[in-house]
């Protein structure tokens, strides 16, 4: 590992420009304003790129230490700012010494201050130390010292993307960096772990620490040690003076108890003006909303706990998921036996999936649900085949008993190719899952992953599922009223807040997001309500289905966002 290997890294990311007014609203939210003692508080920019945040952030001390009559030249202490690249540690200590200069620092002094202010240093580094040496591997990190406000956009690099030393390296140094995510994660506990009681954290980052499973870490030290002021979705929002996908938001972060958390949708139409009329009315402590175009605002009473994965969405959504999150037992409970479950992945469906019945003997040919078969919202077998070689037992068949599936299978020589086979060449003809036992005769509510809307079908029975689709099975509750609740809008709103959204509005309804779904208790359901889900559910009406959950739930539907139009399935 060298430095300039991870230089290089940095450098091929690009750097994403703040808009001004982003900036402007994150100082405002985290009390960087020109009506304290500035010079009193202790700011860090934990990467300051060109200088986007750093020039407001000096042109706001500047004119604090104006108004109280300070000297510029005490204001040696009040600024941290790190970069990793060379080029923009002079860029901004240039841009720093200019707006002294103007404000009437001499050049000498004002560059002094400005080497002081900005320094070359890997924020992710465990030790303070010199200026970066690109032609060694010794390189610091910031100053351990404690922080009043830390401020900035961090940058966005995998970590599969640096040297293995250096990702090594970071991953010892901070314990939420795990899985295959983001720096961005390392920068928010470093920032955390730096502030002093009461010191704020406020970022424009990507959100997807708080929905994917990279960010458990990350949200249990958030929720077990610090307080969620501020969450502003923003996916949409021109935050950046480029485009990209970011899917950003604001968050401000306390080292406080948690309290009030405002929580904020925004849409492509929230506005610089807004932004800052949003941000000015969240300083009056009895505000409870704020609704103006391309926003809606809601203070909510407490923030969601745990490394559990955090919702997005509405003020309303969000109520309605924390109340019943609270509520409500989840979909996926030993209690009620029910399970959701993913369908086999074979590791060679040309192979082992065939329309032909005979391909094999009767008993090795499995009857497959795939997903066309539930395309019409009733379940419409196309005739496909799992050839399969697991037995009643979990266990594989014996080739010797099957000649016809062994003539089959081997007739491929990919099958022993594949991984799985060169690790275990006796069990070779080896799907990559293992067929269930049990599964294939019970009824079972078939999902579809990667729809906008979620899309529960009935299988009676007599099919398998493919690994292309999602599966329920239960042992207490009808499966049909189940498949009601699953129909209706509010099992869609907990897949909107959980899941991570793609492109065109594609929802990924997986095993984790459908477990985080809540369902009333069996034994609260009353048979009218239960005849309403069920029948909604055979006619594939979601707003029937919706009405029905709702007096499941017992909640108002007009309350938390569920009358709007819901495309049919």
């Amino acid at each position: 590992m060298t430095v300039a290997e991870t230089v290089q890294v940095a450098r091929a990311t690009g750097e994403v420009f703040t808009r001004r007014w982003v900036v402007e609203v994150i100082l405002d939210l985290t009390g960087y304003t020109a009506d304290r003692d500035l010079g009193a508080v202790r700011l860090v920019e934990p990467s300051c790129g060109s200088g986007a945040f750093l020039a407001v952030i000096v042109e706001r001390l500047i004119n604090s230490a104006r108004h109280r009559g300070t000297a510029l030249s005490e204001l040696h202490d009040a600024i941290r700012a790190y970069d990793l690249l060379p080029e923009h540690v002079e860029t901004c200590r240039a841009l720093s010494c200019a707006l002294l200069v103007e404000a009437g620092m001499p050049r000498d002094a004002a560059l002094e201050m400005a080497c002081s202010w900005v320094r070359q240093a890997d924020f992710l580094r465990p030790a303070a130390g010199t200026v970066l040496d690109l032609d060694t591997d010794e390189v610091g990190g910031p100053d351990d010292q404690a922080a009043d406000i830390v401020v900035g956009n961090p940058p966005y690099i995998r970590y599969d993307d640096l040297p293995d030393a250096v990702a090594s390296l970071y991953r010892r140094t901070w314990l939420t960096m795990t899985g295959r995510g983001d720096i961005y994660v390392g920068f928010y506990e470093r920032s955390l772990g730096m502030l002093v009681p009461g010191g704020k954290v406020g970022f424009i980052c990507a959100d997807r620490w708080m929905r994917n499973s990279y960010g458990a870490q990350l949200r249990a030290l958030v929720s077990g040690r610090y307080a969620m002021d501020h969450v502003w979705t923003m996916h949409d929002v021109d935050a950046f003076e480029t485009k990209v996908s970011a899917y950003p938001a604001i968050t401000v972060l306390s080292n406080s108890p948690q309290g009030t958390v405002l929580v904020a949708d925004t849409t492509e139409e929230f506005t610089e003006a807004t932004a800052r009329a949003l941000a000015k009315a969240a300083t009056d402590p009895e505000w409870v909303e704020f609704s103006e175009v391309g926003v809606q605002a809601h203070r909510l009473p407490s923030w969601f706990e745990g490394g559990e994965l955090w919702p997005t969405g509405s003020p309303a959504r969000l109520a309605l998921i924390k109340h019943l999150n609270e509520s409500f037992p989840p979909l996926h409970d030993e209690a009620t036996g029910t399970r959701v479950s993913i369908g086999i992945a074979s590791g060679a469906d040309k192979v082992y999936v065939t329309k032909n019945p005979s391909a094999a003997e009767a008993d090795r040919m499995l009857p497959l649900a795939m997903r066309r078969d539930l395309m019409s919202g009733s379940f419409d077998w196309q005739g496909n085949y799992l050839v399969n070689p697991w037995g009643d037992d979990g266990k594989l068949v014996a080739l010797e008993d099957y000649p016809q599936m062994a003539a089959y299978l081997s007739h491929d020589p990919a099958l022993r190719a594949r991984f799985v086979a060169k690790k275990d060449p006796s069990s070779w003809y080896r799907t990559i899952d293992k067929v269930q036992p049990g599964v294939t005769d019970r009824p079972k509510l078939l999902i579809q992953d990667m729809k906008t809307t979620i899309h529960p079908v009935l299988d009676p029975g007599g099919h398998y599922p493919h690994h292309n689709l999602y599966f329920v099975t239960s042992d207490g509750w009808d499966i049909e009223v189940l498949g009601g609740l699953l129909l209706s809008r509010v099992a869609q709103a907990f897949i909107e807040a959980y899941c991570v959204r793609m492109r065109g509005g594609t929802l990924r309804f997986q095993a984790q997001y459908l477990k985080r779904i809540r369902v009333p208790r069996l034994d609260e359901v009353d048979e009218t309500t239960q005849a309403a889900l069920r029948a909604a559910f055979r006619s594939r009406n979601v707003a029937a289905a919706t009405t029905a959950a709702c007096e499941a739930y017992g909640i108002d539907m007009h309350d938390y966002e569920l009358t709007e139009e819901v495309p049919a399935t």
